[in-house]
């Protein structure tokens, strides 16, 4: 990585809460076309860590560049602007919408007929199966059916859907994306993650489970009691040196 330039760097960054830190003089780089999987026991700072850096908090010390320049952000909609957006574990769907309702929630397609303006749902249908297609390689089998009737997998594509159709997109968190999902759909949405990283996007993962970490990270961020244990190239690690940052049994740059 030493020829490249991180999209995103932040330094020293430390958050406190009232009398409780948690986190402490963190460090994160994150590279266009690269997966940096975050891991660590609950209460590690991983969550904290992310708040941060799509806006939702803002740090007590330290500083967030992106592309060298030095990021102010007071709300997630300021992070979304700057093209950094996340996909949480909740998904946010609103589950008796459909698809192309759900991914343009809030930000609806309108048209004008006599000069008042209506919603554009044949546009927010077309354009939905266009990014699910497109960007993702996911054809559902009906854009009708609400969003609880969809599987895991299903309601997973149209929630990255709707964070990939901003044009601007450069930075995408994904927040435990497998959690609760069988192993067919846990494969899907890995090749999901695989196919935004292959468009140039920077992925931050955060997963409990290392075998997904394993399977599509390039490096692995441990974080532990609130501070950053160590990063690894996922390729020249194992499991047993990332459980060993993780527990504290051991060390690494």
């Amino acid at each position: 990585m030493s020829d490249r330039k991180p999209i995103i760097a932040m330094r020293s960054v430390t958050k406190r809460f009232g009398g409780v830190t948690a986190l402490q003089d963190v460090d994160l780089d994150a590279y266009p076309g690269e997966v940096l999987a975050i891991v660590g026991d609950n209460g590690a700072g991983k969550s904290t860590l992310i708040k941060i850096l799509t806006g939702v908090y803002q740090p007590t010390q330290g500083s967030i560049q992106m592309d060298g320049k030095t990021l102010a952000m007071s709300s997630h909609s300021d992070a979304i602007a700057l093209g950094i957006d996340a996909v949480y574990q909740t998904l946010a769907l609103a589950d008796h919408l459909d698809p192309a309702a759900n991914m343009f929630l809030g930000s609806e397609l309108t048209k004008r007929i006599l000069g008042l303006p209506f919603l554009d749902n044949k546009k927010m249908r077309s354009e939905a199966e266009r990014v699910l297609l497109d960007r993702l390689g996911v054809r559902l089998k009906s854009m009708d059916a609400p969003a609880e009737s969809l599987s895991g997998g299903q309601r997973q594509a149209v929630a990255i859907a709707r964070a990939v159709y901003h044009a601007d997109l450069r930075v995408l968190v994904m927040d435990e994306p497998t959690a609760a999902l069988g192993p067919q759909e846990t494969a899907r949405t890995l090749k999901l993650i695989q196919v935004l990283r292959e468009e140039g996007l920077a992925i931050i993962l955060i997963s409990h489970s290392l075998d997904d970490v394993f399977a599509v990270s390039d490096r692995i961020q441990v974080m532990r009691r609130g501070r950053s244990a160590g990063v690894v190239k996922t390729a020249e690690s194992t499991k047993q040196e990332v459980l060993g940052l993780i527990v504290g049994a051991a060390e690494a740059a």
